[in-house]
């Protein structure tokens, strides 16, 4: 077999594999199951755009958010559909990340962390201020007969479309134009690369697959409040998943999503009041040991084997 198909062989026997989680999973571990397949299609969607960019994001929650609560609103509020919104809210969360994007995007290093993490808490505190003060209750409910199999294959088919999407550019010229922002801007404005525009564009595909994922969780959650779907914490999440496993190869957050989240299951049961303690250790430790992730160090590792 040739080298450039060993990947996407391996990608669809994990794939398949997956697929068959419901069928040999309890209710504890396919509940572990829907979570890691949520957070390895949010953390993947990121590190599309943060890997060769360097752009740290802050504003998955914020597009998550978009998604669960404009599917909530719509079935409680509207009684439309829940495949309706599987289509619209994706759509209203890239047009929202590409007008953050175009506003935005002409940032860099801690500005735009902390841009992005600001906009992802004005959203939260926007929508609640509108929930209390005009639509007069808290809650919305997102009533389905979908069961966790069924979340979790969907989610399951969103994670197969963003690894095929990410396939898709690395070998296309956008993911080659992003690789040179990554390394030298300057550079990427003097070879003609319109760079404003090629970071908008990726970061506009993390809105969209951020909010579908939001789409599909709701109805996991039944009754959804804004502090719930418009949670800081996932955004931290999603960026220290992602770094665990390293960014810049595709596979990358899987690797770290898979572990961190039998250890954040663990922490948040045994010690609920210490999570954000957690989260800062994990993201120190990342940084000052494991920069590259594990993607790098298996790469270190197999380099030596072969050398």
């Amino acid at each position: 077999m040739e080298a450039r198909w060993v990947g996407p062989v391996v990608g669809a026997v994990l794939f398949i594999v997956a697929a068959l989680v419901p069928y040999v999973a309890d209710g504890y571990w396919m509940s572990i199951a829907v979570t890691i397949a949520m957070y390895t299609a949010l953390a993947t969607s990121w590190a599309l755009f943060s890997g060769p960019t360097h752009y740290i994001s802050l504003a998955s929650g914020a597009f998550f958010g978009i998604g669960g609560y404009l599917v909530a609103t719509a079935m409680s509020d509207y009684q439309l559909s829940f495949w309706l919104m599987l289509f619209i809210a994706p759509i209203v969360s890239a047009v929202v990340a590409a007008l953050i994007g175009f506003a935005t995007l002409r940032l860099s290093g801690v500005y735009f962390v902390i841009f992005t993490l600001g906009l992802a808490e004005m959203i939260r505190n926007l929508v609640s201020w509108v929930q209390n003060n005009f639509l007069g209750s808290r809650g919305l409910y997102v009533l389905t007969d979908f069961t966790e199999d069924h979340i979790y294959w969907m989610l399951l088919a969103v994670c197969l479309a963003i690894f095929l999407f990410g396939w898709w550019l690395s070998r296309n010229r956008l993911g080659f134009a992003l690789k040179i922002i990554g390394n030298d801007e300057e550079v990427a404005k003097h070879v003609g690369i319109n760079t404003a525009l090629s970071k908008v564009i990726l970061f506009t595909t993390t809105g969209f697959f951020g909010a579908l994922v939001g789409v599909i969780i709701a109805p996991r959650y039944s009754y959804i409040e804004p502090n719930q779907v418009f949670s800081p914490e996932l955004s931290f999440l999603v960026v220290i998943m992602a770094l665990l496993g390293g960014a810049h190869r595709l596979w990358g957050p899987l690797v770290g999503v898979i572990p961190f989240t039998l250890i954040w299951e663990a922490i948040t049961i045994s010690f609920p009041n210490s999570t954000t303690l957690f989260l800062g250790i994990a993201f120190l430790l990342i940084v000052y040991f494991i920069p590259n992730g594990f993607a790098g160090l298996i790469e270190k590792y197999w380099s030596r084997m072969r050398a």
